[in-house]
């Protein structure tokens, strides 16, 4: 079997983890690709809850073997947390396989994410102040730490210095800080090699074989599209790629081997953090949006940006993804709303267009264009075929589907992992 891709395809918090644990059970391998604990997902499974940070969401399928891949930074403290945190809860964590290659989180990338966020003041970025984008910064400048460091203490130490001689120069000049020193953060990352050494192999070897032998492997991006450091609202961005390229770096499988990239898009659009947001509602409608829907971040725990559905946004991420499915997500979080807006175009300095503008500029003086669709009043909870939907959700989702660029092959219908109207088998 090949690869698949399964990622956000708006600005992130679409659903990603009901997407993966519906999948969870019928492929083998699932793999984080990139981001860090920046990024959440959240999945519910009978009346249990659980959110995950870091960790792939097939952790939660006991016959997956959940990857860490070469892309994803990691702070292995939250990390190892997170892992205690399951196994209390009776998930078993020991299949679980770390990329040699990722890179870690230390101290002082945390220290210099929120020093300098502070330092933007209302030019800041939204960062989650976790440390996330300073590690790539580092992976980017070749004077990263990486998972295999921790398993010779004399490089370790080493490069620990060799950045210190770097980033201390920073905190104690430009933000008025205190030095940190290398001995104490080498003694402490060192403390988390032997309870990670079990987990860490070759991941790109081991999901390049399982390929090979016919295996399933199905790629989970954090974050979103829109998100993306290259192809999202920069610089209102992650500092990494949750697009269908960053699969391929992010995991060692190369792109002849992925033949299905599953894109998830929720039936309206949120966003955490600064940058812009054309279909932002500030009235009544966002705050129901955001109350119906629990639109708080799994991770952050701030309260999502709410706003309508933008279809040149599903268009960009079907375009920039080579979408060959879409999973809708919350679709039952606009039953009761009387006339449901659909931004189908923009419109930038009285030019009306239907795709996103090529500048930052232009993007942040787009207004959206609506189409008004009637609404419903039916429970959709328990729908389990898009026949069971009344005739105006049944139409929401074709509209959706028609300006959207690729098919709607699932719809999220609720918080149960079960909610869900399969159209298409994302596995076929």
């Amino acid at each position: 079997m090949p690869a698949i891709v399964l990622l956000g395809a708006q600005w992130g918090d679409e659903g990603k983890g009901k997407a993966t644990d519906l999948l969870g059970g019928r492929v083998d391998y699932v793999v984080r690709y990139q981001g860090g604990n920046n990024a959440g997902h959240t999945v519910v499974i009978g009346d249990a809850k659980y959110a995950l940070h870091l960790l792939p969401s097939g952790i939660l399928s006991p016959e997956v073997i959940p990857v860490i891949g070469n892309g994803v930074v990691i702070d292995p403290a939250v990390l190892m947390e997170e892992m205690a945190g399951l196994e209390a809860r009776d998930v078993d964590t020991s299949r679980l396989l770390i990329s040699a290659s990722a890179h870690l989180i230390t101290p002082y990338h945390v220290t210099l994410d929120k020093v300098n966020e502070r330092f933007l003041g209302n030019a800041k970025i939204g960062t989650t102040g976790r440390g996330i984008g300073p590690t790539y910064m580092d992976k980017i400048a070749r004077i990263g730490i990486r998972v295999q460091d921790l398993f010779d203490p004399s490089i370790l130490r080493q490069k620990v210095q060799s950045a210190l001689d770097q980033k201390n120069q920073v905190l104690v000049k430009v933000y008025n800080r205190r030095e940190l020193e290398a001995d104490a953060i080498t003694d402490a990352l060192l403390e988390y090699a032997e309870p990670l050494r079990p987990h860490v192999v070759d991941t790109a070897l081991v999901l390049n074989r399982a390929l090979d032998e016919g295996q399933t492997v199905l790629l989970e991006g954090g974050q979103g599209t829109l998100l993306d450091v290259d192809h999202g609202t920069y610089p209102f961005v992650t500092s990494s790629n949750p697009t269908a390229g960053g699969a391929c770096t992010g995991s060692g499988i190369g792109p002849t081997r992925i033949n299905r990239v599953i894109g998830i898009l929720k039936a309206y659009t949120t966003r955490v953090g600064s940058g812009p947001f054309p279909t932002e509602l500030h009235d009544e409608w966002g705050e129901r949006l955001r109350s119906v829907g629990g639109e708080v971040g799994v991770t952050t725990g701030r309260n999502r940006r709410c706003g309508w559905f933008d279809a040149p946004i599903a268009r960009y991420a079907s375009r920039v993804n080579g979408l060959t499915d879409i999973f809708l997500t919350k679709l039952d979080v606009l039953t009761g709303i009387e006339s449901i807006p659909v931004c189908v175009a923009y419109d930038v300095d009285g030019e009306v267009v239907d795709e996103l503008p090529m500048t930052q500029t232009g993007f942040h003086h787009a207004k959206p264009v609506y189409e008004e669709l009637p609404g419903w009043t039916e429970d959709i909870s328990g729908a389990r075929s898009v026949d069971d939907l009344p005739p105006n959700a049944k139409a929401y989702v074709q509209f959706l589907q028609d300006v959207s660029g690729a098919p709607i092959s699932a719809i999220g219908v609720g918080q149960d992992r079960n909610a869900t109207i399969v159209i298409r088998d994302l596995l076929d």
